[in-house]
């Protein structure tokens, strides 16, 4: 057996919804992940179900009853005198021979002791004995730790906090969405702070810039004093390394689940990648709402974990799912005849025409307008009047200013510019969704306008995933240019993107030395202004040079398009 890591979970997490030891061991042979992204249902690994000791290996379970016999005994005590009683647990893990023990904490020092020892004592065959006579010693070495490190977990817990949360996760339109709900609810005259991948805003002004969408995010929010509402938007990494910083929320939003950042942390296909996101939505309070993409099935599925009255949203209203939602009395945000709408039951409340919400670009940015669907869910959860919502969706505009970097739209001479953050597979189809229609034409191949695009994206993607973006770039696109994303590298290498990138373009029959690549986004943006048709519609995946992007363009005698 060996060790691979013992990490401390300060919040809510995939194994329970509580601060939580993971210990991953390694037993038997160990072999590289390989397999579908979205294998059948039946060979699913439910990441956070607790397995009997009898279906795992001899050596893992060994550390589990290690584990339960450390913690349990009097001189192993947390505090407050009582006993450190864990409810461990043994989960399988997505990869081959990799199995997680779990087990709660309450002081830093205790539990990581408790977790190395275990799993020394496992690994030399032992057994726990309450007549071994060195238990003592090793229940000393356990207590030093704790008085060495008596740190509690870092969670906010809800007799610590005051203000209603709102947390938005998913794979794509985090931000727009988390944005767009703090917009609404500043316009009903709440005092709002958010986090998102760009910063900490507070009533929609960045406060500080960069990645809070973390824990610390959450804590730097919700340790303001100048705010009565907090929408969170959640990612992915900081529930699988810390857990969720607070112990609950009032509204929750899932957008979607899709391909992106697989083979991280342990998390291969897509139905664990929604056992990650759907934490947030199973934290949902009871009284509160969670808001589930019912077109997605791995998100509306969800709806069997929460403790929460369930919304549901959708741009078909066909969606059998969510007439069977409906039919239960349940409440659904749709898209019906050209307006946003909520029913609930056979209640019907018009919200507002989609011509009127300048984020969906008249109707042409469909994922703008589930995005739009989703705030709505999340405001009303908040019990904000539909007339309310419906100003503030008017009022949001997908500029350089409110949505920096997704879905901004310049007119220069005859070429339509679109700059967004589109990251993965998912992102680049709703971006090249919006550049066919603004270009005229459909998938069928309708002629219209020279369709380009820039691509790139970070280093910590599959290969797999970095050739699905470069194949569909080559499929959809006239004209595609690579540029690199250095700052985004993360452990890979430039050679190993591009190379990925290129596999794709080879799939859609494109010439990968025929295709220019470009340091950065600014330089395949200078060039393709000058090299390519004047009349073209040009997209681009911009990560590292917003700001710099949009100066160049307004300095060409570019301007926005507001809607």
């Amino acid at each position: 057996m060996r060790l691979v890591e013992i990490r401390l979970l300060e919040g809510p997490n995939i194994y329970r919804l509580e601060p939580a030891v993971r210990i991953e061991v390694v037993a038997g042979r160990a072999s590289a992940w390989r397999g579908s992204r979205l294998p059948p249902p039946a060979e699913w690994v439910a990441l956070g179900r607790h397995l009997a000791l009898k279906d795992v290996p001899a050596e893992v379970a060994r550390v589990a009853r290690w584990v339960a016999f450390l913690s349990q005994r009097p001189d192993a005590r947390t505090g407050g005198g009582q006993a450190h009683r864990p409810g461990v647990a043994v989960h399988r893990s997505a990869d081959p021979g990799h199995w997680v023990v779990t087990y709660g904490w309450t002081r830093a020092g205790v539990a990581h002791e408790i977790g190395a020892t275990a799993v020394r004592l496992a690994g030399r065959g032992s057994e726990p004995s309450r007549g071994d006579p060195r238990v003592d010693s090793w229940l000393r070495r356990v207590e030093r730790a704790g008085r060495a490190d008596d740190r509690p977990p870092a969670w906010i817990r809800d007799v610590e906090r005051s203000l209603p949360i709102v947390s938005v996760t998913g794979t794509n339109g985090k931000s727009t969405t988390t944005r767009l709900i703090s917009h609404i609810a500043v316009t009903a005259g709440r005092r709002t702070g958010s986090t998102t991948s760009d910063g900490v805003l507070v009533d929609g002004r960045l406060v500080e810039s960069g990645d809070w969408t973390g824990p610390r995010g959450a804590a730097k929010v919700l340790g303001r004093a100048d705010i009565d509402l907090a929408v969170l938007e959640t990612a992915r990494g900081g529930i699988l390394l810390r857990g969720v910083g607070y112990e609950s929320n009032d509204v929750s939003v899932v957008t979607n689940v899709s391909a992106d950042h697989l083979d991280l942390q342990g998390i291969h296909t897509l139905p664990e990648l929604a056992d990650v996101k759907s934490v947030v939505a199973r934290i949902t309070r009871p009284d509160g709402w969670a808001v589930l993409n019912g077109e997605d099935r791995l998100v509306a599925r969800m709806a069997r974990r929460v403790r929460a009255r369930v919304c549901l949203f959708t741009t078909d209203p066909r969606t059998p799912r969510v007439g069977r939602h409906l039919a239960r009395g349940g409440r659904a945000e749709l898209l019906e005849d050209g307006w946003l709408v909520e029913r609930e039951g056979v209640v019907r409340r018009p919200i507002v025409p989609v011509a009127a919400v300048p984020i969906t670009l008249g109707g042409l940015a469909e994922h703008n307008i589930a995005n739009a669907l989703a705030a709505v869910g999340a405001a009303r959860g908040l019990g904000l009047a539909p007339g309310v919502v419906a100003h503030g969706l008017r009022s949001f505009a997908p500029d350089a200013e409110n949505l920096p970097g997704r879905l901004n739209l310049y007119q220069l001479g005859g070429r339509t510019v679109i700059v967004d953050f589109a990251h993965n597979e998912a992102g680049l189809g709703a971006l090249l969704d919006v550049a066919d229609r603004l270009a005229g034409r459909t998938r069928r191949g309708t002629p219209g306008r020279p369709l380009a695009v820039i691509v790139g994206t970070g280093g910590d993607r599959p290969p797999d995933a970095l050739a699905a973006i470069g194949r569909l770039a080559g499929t959809r696109a006239d004209r595609v240019l690579l540029k690199e994303t250095r700052t985004y590298l993360r452990g890979s290498t430039r050679q190993a993107v591009l190379a990925g990138l290129s596999a794709g373009l080879a799939q859609a029959a494109r010439d990968p030395a025929a295709t220019p690549v470009f340091p950065d986004e600014l330089s395949a943006l200078r060039f393709e202004i000058e090299a390519g048709p004047p009349d073209e519609v040009l997209a681009i995946m911009c990560h590292e040079q917003r700001g710099e992007v949009a100066a160049e363009l307004l300095a060409q005698g570019g301007r926005p398009i507001q809607s």
